[in-house]
């Protein structure tokens, strides 16, 4: 069993969110003692699945949603495979995107490396990618 500060601890996240979580429903079956909240190991395996869940875009109330799942049964599993495979390609689609951004940065970064080694920009306005090298190359295309 676990407190809720070393719950905090344990996740990084602040005491309030893990009072949230509890109050949205998201730990219907925790124990209590004296009225303190104790975790058990079903409580932090949930927790990580909520962490994950959240980290992939999943609102609060969806991931309340999951849990009620959950807490249905196996007549559930082909709903939240299906929220599975939506957040896979959220993140994916998040992924290719900060890529994209991550490309410009590398591009950029180096543009400005030649500018400062060069003294101006003239030399790259005409500059193409057979001139670059190979990762900046791969990140401007």
């Amino acid at each position: 069993m676990y407190t809720i500060g070393q719950v905090s601890e344990m996740f990084g996240l602040p005491v309030s969110t893990l009072r949230y979580y509890d109050k949205e429903g998201l730990f219907p079956n925790m124990r209590r003692e004296s009225g303190i909240r104790k975790f058990d190991d079903k409580e932090i395996e949930a927790l990580r699945v909520i962490e994950c869940l959240k980290k992939s875009g999943l609102e609060i109330k969806d991931i309340k949603l999951f849990m009620q799942w959950c807490a249905q049964g196996s007549d559930t599993y082909s709903q939240r495979k299906d929220l599975f495979i939506r957040q896979k390609e959220a993140v994916k689609a998040e992924i290719e995107r900060l890529n994209q951004v991550l490309d410009m940065l590398i591009f950029k970064c180096w543009y400005y490396d030649e500018a400062i080694k060069a003294g101006s920009e003239e030399h790259l306005a005409g500059m193409t990618p057979e001139n670059m090298p190979d990762e900046v190359k791969e990140a401007f295309k």
